[in-house]
């Protein structure tokens, strides 16, 4: 049977790193950017201070995982005052196999992560 550690090892990919810059786009503007994020999952997780918070309203919704804990969610909000909905997503207070996820926030809900093009 496998451990938490070894299942996280499992789970944890690569983050930016060498292969340069990852981007979170959405309506065109650039939400957060950054050379520096966890990879989990197929999510990458962005240090806050690579994400524009002016770009983040917090929502009540909240979900939990097994082995992260439980994620506080956000609305991303940009040009217009264009909302989506829970749109991103950290962990708090994760629990002890996800510490490297500590206050990192991910996207999806039509967010685009990818390279930047400066990779």
């Amino acid at each position: 049977m496998s451990t938490i550690t070894d299942r996280l090892r499992q789970l944890v990919g690569g983050g930016a790193g060498a292969d340069g810059p990852v981007q979170a786009l959405w309506n065109g503007v650039v939400v957060a950017e950054s050379e520096r994020t966890v990879k989990v999952e197929g999510n990458h997780y962005f240090p806050p201070e690579d994400v524009r918070t002016e770009c983040l309203q917090q929502s009540s919704h909240h979900t939990a995982c097994p082995w992260k804990g439980t994620a506080s969610y956000y609305d991303v909000v940009v040009v217009d005052g264009e909302r989506n909905a829970a749109a991103a997503w950290s962990y708090p207070k994760p629990k002890a196999a996800a510490q490297q996820l500590k206050g990192h926030i991910a996207f999806w809900h039509g967010v685009k992560v990818k390279r930047s093009a400066a990779a």
